[in-house]
């Protein structure tokens, strides 16, 4: 695993809200983590999260227009907590470190982990935000994403507004059908040059939770897969916002309460 981080990665992180790192597995690791996510997935027999009765392809509630979203990707959410070969991946604590150094804190917990799957054809990803979507608000969040496959400017690859971090808030208008439907929240944006990334399977990015970012549609009759963790700075507290936390947790939180139960969102890294 490519896990070191520079400090010339985390300046360029901080400026422009994301970074790409190539050839973050090797070809091992990465037929490994491909098996894994894809036994963990067929283990889950469709449903979308655990503690949730929500099936792909359903109404989540979360984003707008359900049935162009439902075409946009397939999210399964917290393989970690279903499937112990998953939790080892998501547990290394190499990878909480590449996130801490990039943040800048000195604890990482997991938020979520997500398989994020185009399948032929898929709808594109629109302009969005993910901290809004959080039980949590701090602008040091951020995800990881390791392309399983090669994301191409044709199956559907990220791109990101560079920069967008230092000036979006938590305000938040979904994933909908209208690509710019961010910019009617932040229209300072709205001229701003954009960066695609494509990546090679194997390789990840990083990139901050309040940074601007999309993807293409899938344009051929392949699958794009990825796999994604987004991760809390340690310390939080609940927000409000449910989000991917089960009814029976969210009846024991109050706005406020520290965010730090290890069986929902483990500590993976503290620096010592």
């Amino acid at each position: 695993m490519n896990s070191n981080i520079t400090q010339a990665q985390v300046d360029f992180y901080q400026e422009q809200g994301y970074i790409i790192i190539e050839d973050f597995l090797s070809a091992e690791e990465l037929a490994h983590w491909k098996a894994v996510v894809q036994e963990a997935l067929a283990e889950r027999k469709g449903q979308k999260m655990p503690g949730k009765s929500v099936k792909l392809g359903d109404d989540d509630g979360i984003n707008k227009d359900a049935e162009y979203h439902n075409k946009v990707f397939e999210q399964s959410i917290n393989l970690w907590q279903t499937n112990e070969k998953v939790k080892e991946l998501m547990f290394d604590a190499r990878i909480g470190e590449m996130a801490a150094k990039l943040a800048g804190v000195d604890g990482i917990r997991i938020w979520h982990d997500q398989a994020l799957f185009k399948k032929p054809w898929a709808n594109p990803t629109s302009w969005h935000l993910d901290t809004p979507f959080w039980s949590f608000t701090d602008k040091r969040a951020l995800s990881i994403w390791v392309a399983l496959d090669d994301a191409t400017l044709e199956n559907g690859c990220l791109f990101f507004i560079p920069g967008s971090h230092l000036g979006t808030g938590f305000e938040n208008p979904g994933i909908g059908k209208n690509m710019d439907a961010i910019f009617t929240f932040y229209p300072q944006f709205q001229t701003s040059r954009t960066v695609a990334a494509p990546m090679k399977a194997g390789s990840c990015s990083f990139h901050n939770g309040l940074t601007i970012h999309g993807a293409h549609a899938n344009m051929t009759a392949g699958l794009r897969r990825a796999m994604t963790c987004a991760y809390m700075p340690d310390g939080n507290v609940y927000n409000g916002i449910a989000n991917v936390l089960p009814q029976s947790y969210l009846d024991t939180l109050q706005i406020g309460d520290l965010l730090n139960n290890e069986a929902q969102n483990p500590l993976i890294y503290k620096e010592v």
